[in-house]
């Protein structure tokens, strides 16, 4: 083996540690929860490991006594890749799909998403599966193939503002106009707190509405809401 090619084949081992090197400490300077880092600590061995590889299959490939070696590694891992492939189709499926929605952000961390006919938080979205929180606090785990190819119904995906929003039935008895100005009164120095009647039937429905920053504030400001303004009109006899 000549000078230049031994050359050839030390510079592309060493640009590909050195690449090995830094995807490795570009993933560990990440600072992880113990459940993520053991994913993390995968993601480095394989990363940093298939750099080495294919840098030292690549160098082999420069030597013409080996090549036909190196090449046959090669072939033969296709072939293994292929056979892989083949047995875990829905697997690969899963985690294109996984990759695809992290590129594409259909839904989010944190968002409030309906599947079908569940719905709740996304609260985890992995490789294969994603997780979503039901309102019932229990976990929907739906594989990724699944959840790409279906349709989501994403009420954050512009913005996590949510509106709250609170009904009061008022018997007809009483005169409106006034039963509004004093809830008008009572959430004056709220912001942006909308006061209004809404319907007519058997009883007068009056609501209550205002713009939260997310789902949990709105649930918040929504049963505060309900308590002052039963209160307020108890307090003024509205509600014997």
């Amino acid at each position: 083996m000549s000078w230049e090619r031994a050359s050839v084949v030390a510079v592309v081992i060493l640009v590909a540690l050195a690449a090995a090197q830094v995807v490795d400490r570009a993933i560990a300077r990440r600072q992880l929860a113990p459940e993520t880092a053991t994913r993390y600590r995968v993601l480095r061995r394989t990363a940093t490991t298939a750099i080495v590889a294919v840098g030292v299959l690549s160098a082999l490939l420069t030597i013409p006594p080996v090549r036909a070696i190196a090449g046959g590694i090669l072939a033969s891992s296709a072939v293994v890749a292929l056979v892989v492939g083949f047995a875990a189709q829905r697997t690969l499926a899963n985690a294109v799909a996984g990759i695809l929605i992290a590129l594409s952000q259909p839904l989010r961390i944190g968002d409030r998403v309906e599947v079908g006919e569940d719905a709740g938080v996304v609260e985890e979205i992995g490789l294969t599966y994603t997780f979503i929180r039901l309102d019932d606090r229990s976990r929907l785990v739906i594989p990724n193939e699944k959840l790409a190819s279906d349709t989501i119904r994403n009420s954050t995906i512009v913005s996590r503002e949510k509106v709250a929003e609170v009904t009061l039935q008022v018997p007809l008895s009483h005169e409106l106009g006034p039963v509004v100005d004093l809830l008008r009164r009572e959430t004056a120095a709220d912001d942006g707190v909308e006061v209004f009647v809404s319907e007519l039937g058997a009883d007068a429905t009056i609501t209550l509405r205002a713009h939260a920053s997310d789902e949990e504030a709105a649930a918040r400001l929504e049963r505060e809401l309900r308590l002052r303004a039963h209160e307020r009109l108890r307090a003024e006899g509205v509600f014997a």
